[in-house]
């Protein structure tokens, strides 16, 4: 589990093709490796992946092709990407719990500069507009952000400078595709309430 909490941008280093998947060397400067161990999580642009190598201050994780088919953002050498280790039960959970499992790939639609802050609109995919809720959170690129405002599979996040700083969400452009997660307790809910309709108790 992770937090949508970002440690730091992480650059691709290399992305090696293997039968369609993708072997990723990424470098980061202020994660912390020390504590790192083969086979640890750390969620690359809100993707969990699991690390099987480590050389200092890079580390590499396998992407499978069913990924690379439901993600984005994570094929590109030289492209920067948002880090997070995954949490310890001792962890304040800053954000929201975030399981690193991508539901789907959204589309910015703008990205407003308000002076003291910017406004980020996003269309999701339809399947996914029943989980998204005004004041509720929602994962973008792997950052937890509170929504302010859904009009059909459209939703409006506010970002402040300290989160285009400390995360990549600066380079989005109208166009940008996203990888979005969910809030990990609409879809139980709705998971629930969906067991009742069918009579399962």
């Amino acid at each position: 589990m992770f937090s949508g909490i970002i440690a730091d941008i992480g650059t691709i280093a290399s992305a090696e093709n293997r039968n369609g998947g993708l072997r990723l060397s990424v470098s980061t400067k202020a994660l912390g490796m020390e504590d790192v161990q083969l086979g640890d999580s750390i969620a690359v642009n809100g993707v969990c992946l699991t690390v099987v190598k480590k050389d200092g201050n890079t580390f590499t994780v396998d992407v499978s092709r069913e990924t690379l088919s439901c993600t984005v953002g994570l094929a590109a050498q030289g492209a920067h990407v948002n880090l997070e280790k995954a949490l310890r039960l001792a962890d304040r959970l800053g954000g929201h719990l975030v399981s690193g499992h991508v539901d789907g790939v959204g589309e910015v639609l703008s990205f407003v500069d308000l002076e003291e802050s910017w406004t980020l609109t996003v269309r999701a995919p339809h399947a996914l507009a029943k989980y998204i809720a005004v004041k509720g959170s929602i994962t973008i690129n792997g950052v937890s952000l509170t929504v302010n405002e859904v009009n059909g599979a459209m939703f409006n996040v506010n970002l402040i400078p300290h989160t285009l700083l400390a995360t990549t969400l600066k380079e989005l452009r109208a166009g940008t595709k996203v990888n979005l997660e969910i809030d990990l307790i609409a879809r139980y809910v709705e998971r629930m309430m969906q067991a009742e309709r069918d009579g399962l108790k």
